[in-house]
């Protein structure tokens, strides 16, 4: 793809404070529609992330981390900024692991080698192709931009955060692995859930959910009259929500259950 696609995205100078500042014209011609849009979607995704981790929003046109407000490149998205400093980060880096490292792997179709070997400055080896060097440029466009994750708090290196640490992971592994006994030990045999037990029914038995009309056929098995309508529909669906977190809460309670039944109690000792 030619370099000038980027031209309506990149009209003005780059800043200087931008890692792939050096980023060639050739560099940037290996650069395609397709890496451009998984670069966007990725950074626009990052940022969301970053969002749910942060009690402060930046992105999504509220880029409090800007210099008044206003991003660099002019959109107060400030994921926007982060993919286009992503894109000359990408170029750059792809370009050098191409001059620089072994080819590991073609293309099946066009032949043109899409992936490289590539050595870690730990002296170790792996494959990288076009995804995980985009994945990488649009980490550091994030951390130039100051959107990183939330940092550990302070504590993070005590012994007992560890060992809490420690402990919580192991649970979840080991709930994670009965996931359907827990489900079966609160679903039972679905006496009390029966909407959710008729939709489940009629899922199993649909080609193409998108077109199965489910709350629509169950609404007028349940409660009879025309198909499809909407106060029928409408409380068949609040039915199945509310069966929904019934049938949550049971699963919650026994995954407790399980976590902490075998648990010793720590006693507690006061003085005087």
């Amino acid at each position: 793809m030619s370099h000038d696609f980027f031209s309506s995205f990149l009209s003005r100078d780059i800043p200087s404070t931008v890692p792939a500042q050096s980023a060639t014209a050739e560099d940037m011609a290996r650069v395609t529609e397709a890496d451009w849009a998984a670069i966007v979607d990725h950074a626009h995704r990052h940022c969301r992330k970053v969002d749910a981790s942060r009690s402060r929003k930046r992105a999504n046109g509220s880029a409090t981390i800007a210099r008044d407000g206003f991003g660099t490149y002019g959109s107060d998205d400030v994921s926007d900024d982060i993919a286009q400093d992503a894109v000359l980060i990408y170029a750059r880096r792809l370009g050098t692991i191409i001059r620089n490292c072994a080819v590991a792997s073609l293309n099946v179709v066009t032949r043109e080698p899409d992936g490289w070997q590539y050595q870690t400055q730990d002296g170790e080896t792996s494959v990288v192709n076009r995804a995980v060097i985009r994945r990488w440029a649009v980490h550091d466009a994030a951390q130039r931009n100051g959107y990183r994750p939330r940092r550990t708090t302070p504590d993070a290196d005590n012994p007992d955060t560890a060992r809490r640490q420690a402990e919580h992971l192991a649970s979840v592994t080991f709930l994670a692995g009965l996931s359907n006994v827990i489900f079966a030990m609160a679903w039972e045999d679905g006496r009390d859930f029966p909407t959710l037990r008729q939709l489940l029914h009629l899922a199993g038995h649909a080609e193409d959910l998108g077109r199965a009309g489910l709350l629509a056929t169950v609404a007028q098995q349940t409660y009879g009259g025309k198909y499809g309508s909407r106060r029928a529909v409408i409380k068949t669906r609040d039915a199945a929500l509310a069966e929904a977190r019934e049938l949550t809460n049971r699963c919650d309670d026994i995954r407790r259950n399980l976590t902490h039944r075998d648990r010793p109690h720590r006693e507690h000792h006061t003085d005087g």
